[in-house]
């Protein structure tokens, strides 16, 4: 039997609170295979966001082991950690988070910038992937300019833009309507047909219904692990090299500097207060600086003015005065 995708094993999550720690995981394990479709199913506050967020490689247990395809996450360093999670995992958000100041091929095809992907690819594979998505003739609206349901499209799309073969959902539908929220659960259920692994939290029975395994969170423990359609077939993905390198060199460097130059330009009272503020820092430190050395410089002169001779007090003898 081949090695599981994704483990944990006795994985527990602490954090500081006011001074005072709180745990929100306790002792949790959990195996998940390739192909698989798993709901992660709890109320607010039981721990089933953490548990995302560790499974994503956004976060690190406090205590216990986490592995994919064998490899504990606990042993890669920062940069190998950044290529396991750029191209293993695609995450779907529940409030989209897209860059309101890029269209919607811009905003799909961001997480490929990161793999040095040359513009012209990068722009090509998003537009096929929101076409597929029905999205084609969207295919250069602004997130404003899109229903809540395609914004979650264009998310999804960027969740797959790497082509990585876990697609994490924290509450995929939570501002959609029912409609919308049937849209994108379809769409989840043809990746999953196509081989991806599916791993959605929610707290709603009826999106964890589209799952064929559910787990259910409690208080930060797992209170049951079930499988929903018996005859659920497990498809074999092959897992995406671990160890490729983040560091996607000069082409990152020139993409983030557009990127960072659209925003300033689309964002242009904040960019002027920015350097309004930043001129006003400068200027107050170089007037502090120019009246500190004037106030120095005043002060040696008056002291080379009184000339360089030398008075000498001496103690006197006792009783006598001069």
């Amino acid at each position: 039997m081949s090695s599981p995708l994704l483990e944990l094993k006795s994985v527990s999550r602490t954090y500081t609170t006011g001074g005072e720690p709180l745990t929100v995981l306790k002792e949790v394990s959990l195996t998940i295979q390739s192909g698989e479709f798993v709901a992660i199913m709890g109320a607010s506050g039981s721990g089933k966001s953490t548990l995302m967020n560790i499974i994503g490689c956004l976060d690190k247990p406090t205590s216990g082991g986490y592995s994919i395809r064998g490899v504990a996450v606990a042993s890669l360093n920062g940069d190998a950690l950044a290529a396991l999670r750029r191209d293993t995992f695609g995450f779907i958000f529940q409030r989209y988070n897209l860059m309101s100041d890029l269209n919607a091929v811009e905003n799909a095809e961001v997480p490929a910038v990161y793999c040095g992907l040359a513009k012209t690819q990068r722009a090509s594979h998003a537009s096929d992937l929101l076409k597929e998505l029905g999205l084609g003739d969207r295919l250069k609206h602004y997130p404003g300019q899109l229903s809540g349901g395609q914004q979650q499209r264009v998310s999804i799309a960027r969740a797959l833009m790497n082509g990585g073969p876990v697609i994490l959902a924290d509450e995929p539908t939570g501002a959609l309507d029912s409609q919308g929220g049937k849209e994108v659960m379809a769409i989840l259920v043809k990746l999953h047909a196509q081989g991806h692994t599916i791993i959605v939290v929610t707290h709603d029975s009826d999106i964890a219904a589209y799952a064929h395994r559910l787990v259910r969170i409690a208080d930060g423990r797992i209170t049951s692990d079930e499988l929903q359609q018996k005859d659920a077939v497990v498809n074999q993905v092959k897992l995406g090299e671990l160890e490729r390198d983040a560091n996607a060199g000069m082409a990152v460097l020139g993409e983030s500097l557009k990127m960072a130059f659209r925003s300033l330009v689309h964002n242009r009272m904040r960019t002027a207060l920015t350097m309004l503020g930043i001129i006003i820092g400068v200027a107050s430190v170089v007037a502090l600086m120019a009246i500190g050395n004037g106030a120095k410089q005043d002060v040696v002169e008056r002291i080379q003015a009184m000339g360089t001779d030398l008075l000498t007090i001496e103690r006197g003898p006792p009783a006598v005065r001069a």
